[in-house]
């Protein structure tokens, strides 16, 4: 059995709602628009968008996600002013914590771990989030640091380098099975799938453990 001291953790879709945010922010301009695709849709469409521009040329994230808004609306035939997508971008720091977020975060202090966010975002847009909501992190890796977006392995790397930590020193928390849970693992990186939205299990991913809760990821941790 590993002994962690280490806690990475993915921030939008692990920590805050994500699909939350996107639903009232980006489809609220929408229905402004009249046109209402539903969150399902909506989030189908932007994360094709949203990877599309990742998987480019290191662009800023509020670049990213202003682009991204923007043509996810013009899929569903609505055209976003600039300042309707910048809006969009700024309203980041504003998505909602899960419910059990803070006092998980807090939790794992009291065990004794290091939590280190990695993120696709800019610096700022994550520290105002962190102040915003309170979240209790002992330092983060940003997109901008690194000038890549995840799944791209450079987060990981440059976490190590950084705090000087080894591979089996780190569990890796995060909700997303592309950009996170698959990645950490190529790197020979426990991880537990936080899985939030209760999303099916696929045959070829194995994360170390998979909870749909901070709860009952801190019991585990506490156990072991």
């Amino acid at each position: 059995m590993r002994d962690y001291r280490y806690l990475t953790l993915d921030c939008y879709g692990t920590l805050i709602d994500w699909r939350t945010g996107l639903a009232e922010h980006l489809g609220g301009l929408l229905r402004r628009h009249g046109v209402d695709p539903g969150p399902e849709e909506l989030l189908r469409v932007y994360v094709e968008e949203e990877h599309r521009l990742e998987s480019g040329p290191y662009r800023r994230y509020r670049e990213i996600l202003m682009e991204s808004a923007r043509a996810t609306a013009a899929r569903f035939g609505v055209s976003l002013s600039e300042a309707e997508a910048r809006r969009f971008a700024e309203s980041l720091p504003s998505w909602p914590p899960f419910p059990d977020t803070v006092d998980g975060l807090k939790a794992f202090r009291v065990l004794g771990f290091r939590r280190v966010i990695l993120s696709n975002v800019d610096r700022d847009l994550l520290a105002e989030t962190v102040r915003r909501h309170g979240l209790e992190i002992d330092g983060a890796i940003t997109a901008e640091d690194t000038r890549t977006y995840k799944p791209n392995p450079q987060h990981w790397l440059a976490f190590c380098a950084r705090y000087g930590a080894r591979r089996e020193e780190i569990l890796h928390i995060a909700q997303s099975l592309l950009h996170d849970i698959r990645p950490a693992l190529q790197l020979k990186i426990d991880c537990v799938w936080l899985n939030r939205y209760r999303e099916p299990v696929p045959e070829d991913v194995r994360p170390t453990e998979m909870f749909y809760d901070m709860d009952a990821l801190v019991g585990w941790l506490l156990t072991r």
